[in-house]
């Protein structure tokens, strides 16, 4: 590793180990039946999420700050030891269950994904916090015997809870490059965020008096994080249950809303399994939205481009050149069709076979995307014919672009060897509607192939 390097990941150990203090010190500040186990538990998610993005050779941050939450908080030296080796284990083993096991970083991409992804966090993995820390603290005198299950339960779901709502957040956001919203969009999912902390102001923060303690109020959010499934992203849905948390727990922590008992670690507990189940049900809902539009995307783009080149078919062809009969009604701007036929391709199949014959036909298919604009169409028009459909172009540039292509091929080392015949037609000088302009242009192709 370069020094360069080497620097570099230091600064980011750093980084992973001073929000992991931060995180647990203010989590523990909410530890109610022992000063060491805390229902609330962020840390667990930001150490999973740290391995996942940045790799599991940083888990001796979080071995560093684990022990520096522990040992500045309650116990000993040795029991803090124990409790950061729990805290490591449970990271480094969650991690590396959800990288072979449940997707890696596409962990939230599918319903299948996301079940396996609490399956091995908060089932496999955060156990072994819980009992290494709580074993350690027993053993210490810290903890007697009697107060192992509670004290071992509060930590289990602090942990699980950790994986569930703040993992997913770290782990979206920092998965893909943001994405560029219109008005409409960020106006929409203002109106969200608003709607969803209006509501659980309502029913976790004490807005309005109610006299019973389990009215139906408690599912009241659970519209609006449908609402984020349906209109939005898993990384929408993922910030949506944080902040839902969030305000859930300092209202319970004031001793408002559904889950408040005589004991605040009571009270902490009830909500925490309600929420870590409200986030795994969300997200598995928001996975299945997210795959349904990927297959209504791929269904389209099937729909619409030919399956051999991935260039748009002759109805996206018939559809690009009906809007540019409609752009030149209201620009008066000509635009100009080319029509290509691969030369020879029968030759090509009967001497090198149709897999060859195939292979020709996407290097054309290549060729024609790198002499394309965005606002260009190319098509497969059916067998070895093509077409390229160049908005705004007159005769001149469209004769270019051809020459352009024909060059291309020829210049190709690939075997065997290519070369087309490019018919040229210019709407509306060669054609006033899309037959006459196709005609045109394949009457162009064939007087250049004699």
């Amino acid at each position: 590793m370069s020094p360069g390097r080497f620097v570099k990941e230091l600064a980011v150990g750093a980084g992973v180990f001073g929000l992991y203090v931060v995180a647990g010190k203010l989590s523990l500040r909410l530890a109610f039946i022992h000063p060491s186990a805390s229902v609330v538990w962020p840390p667990t998610g930001i150490a999973l999420a740290a391995l996942m993005i940045l790799g599991l050779r940083f888990w001796p941050a979080i071995l560093a700050g684990a022990f520096v939450v522990n040992v500045t908080t309650a116990g000993s030296m040795a029991t803090s030891l124990g409790i950061a080796t729990g805290n490591t284990l449970e990271a480094v083993v969650g991690s590396w269950l959800v990288l072979r096991f449940a997707g890696g970083r596409a962990a939230f991409d599918t319903p299948g994904t996301v079940f396996r992804f609490a399956a091995v966090t908060a089932v496999l993995s955060t156990p072994i916090s819980a009992t290494l820390g709580v074993t350690s603290l027993t053993l210490g005198g810290f903890v007697s015997w009697a107060q192992y299950a509670p004290v071992w339960l509060t930590w289990w779901l602090g942990d699980a809870c950790g994986a569930l709502i703040v993992a997913p957040l770290l782990m979206l956001w920092t998965a893909r490059p943001l994405p560029d919203w219109d008005r409409k969009r960020f106006f929409e999912l203002a109106a969200l965020f608003l709607s969803l902390s209006a509501v659980a102001a309502v029913v976790f923060g004490g807005v309005f008096h109610f006299a019973g303690r389990n009215e139906p109020r408690t599912y009241l959010c659970a519209p609006f994080l449908m609402w984020a499934a349906l209109r939005f992203n898993q990384r929408k849905v993922a910030t949506a249950l944080c902040l839902l948390s969030a305000i859930a727990v300092a209202g319970t922590m004031r001793g408002t809303g559904p889950f408040v008992s005589n004991s605040l670690n009571t009270s902490l507990l009830h909500l925490h399994t309600f929420l870590g189940i409200m986030s795994l049900t969300t997200l598995v809902f928001a996975a299945e939205v997210a795959e349904r539009r990927r297959q209504e995307d791929r269904a389209r783009f099937l729909a619409v481009s030919d399956g051999l080149t991935g260039l748009a078919n002759y109805r996206r062809l018939v559809e690009a050149l009906d809007a540019e009969v409609k752009r030149y009604g209201r620009s008066n701007r000509p635009f100009a069709v080319l029509l290509l036929d691969l030369d020879g391709l029968k030759q090509i199949n009967d001497q090198h076979g149709h897999p060859a014959g195939n292979r020709a036909l996407c290097r054309v298919a290549d060729v024609l995307r790198v002499h394309c604009r965005e606002v260009d169409t190319p098509a497969r028009y059916g067998g070895d014919e093509f077409a390229l459909v160049l908005p705004e172009t007159d005769r001149d540039a469209a004769v270019q672009v051809a020459r352009r292509i024909s060059d291309r091929l020829a210049a190709e080392t690939e075997l065997p060897k290519l070369s087309v015949s490019i018919g040229v037609a210019v709407y509306p000088e060669n054609g006033q509607s899309i037959e006459q302009l196709l005609g045109s242009a394949d009457r162009a192709l064939y007087q250049e192939k004699r």
